[in-house]
């Protein structure tokens, strides 16, 4: 289940509450009992590391192309 970040405008009590998304719009008390509050935009941030025997991203290929002007400029 997702979960959400609220801030609640009368205390200013930042808390996350776990909800279906259907009632992700749904107005939330804060845990102070406050019914003034705002759903947070919250962001995802995904980290992870390459394995040592993992293959890197491909090469590209020597073809021409690119640039401006195909490429001929930067012979």
């Amino acid at each position: 289940m997702p979960r959400y970040e609220y801030r609640c405008r009368s205390c200013g009590d930042t808390f996350e509450l776990s909800r279906p998304m259907a009632e992700s719009a749904a107005p939330a008390s804060c845990p102070a009992g406050h019914d003034d509050t705002v759903k947070l935009l919250s962001t995802v941030a995904v980290a992870g590391t390459a394995r040592a025997n993992s293959p890197g991203p491909a090469a590209p290929s020597g073809g021409g192309g690119g640039g401006c002007c195909g490429g001929g400029c930067c012979n």
